[in-house]
């Protein structure tokens, strides 16, 4: 995916603001949506000698595995923010099965090195952003895209509707 993470995390967030009155909820989707392609800056510093979806931060299971650890604490510490902790690896997650749809993602790692991807993204134009915008998946991702253009849209007229 190359521009539906932060809208497929607002689409997130805005349903999960719709359900909790945890703290800073759509905060949480937004961060957690975008937060494994952090990553890109160590890649670009680099040389991008190896795929960014090779690294730890693409790695579902370590998401599994810090939430694991995260969220039993959040409770103990903080229990008001357990569903804003939830949201935010919730919306990592969904980063992580969006990346699967076109890209190849190491879902078992460290224990299987196996890539995992529901279709490959030929390189049928030298730029390998042409490719992937020239692929069929890209339609889904302006369909994120304009699914988060009409929640917002949505809920800008339901907020300017109510009394003040």
């Amino acid at each position: 995916m190359l521009i539906a993470h932060l809208p497929a995390g607002y689409i997130l967030g805005s349903a999960m603001q719709q359900r909790s009155a945890a703290p800073r909820v759509m905060t949480a989707a937004l961060v957690g949506s975008v937060l494994p392609d952090f990553d890109m800056i160590y890649f670009l510093l680099t040389g991008g000698k190896i795929h960014h979806h090779d690294y730890i931060s693409h790695w579902p299971l370590f998401w599994l595995a810090l939430a694991a650890v995260v969220l039993p604490s959040v409770g103990r510490l903080a229990p008001r923010w357990i569903p804003t902790a939830a949201i935010l690896f919730s919306a990592v997650m969904l980063h992580m099965v969006m990346d699967t749809i076109a890209a190849p993602m190491l879902w078992l790692a460290p224990f299987d090195w196996s890539r995992f991807e529901l279709t490959t993204v030929p390189a049928t134009y030298s730029n390998w952003v042409v490719s992937f915008m020239l692929h069929w998946t890209f339609g889904l991702e302006l369909l994120i895209c304009a699914t988060a253009l009409v929640v917002a849209l949505r809920r800008r007229r339901v907020r300017s509707a109510q009394p003040a």
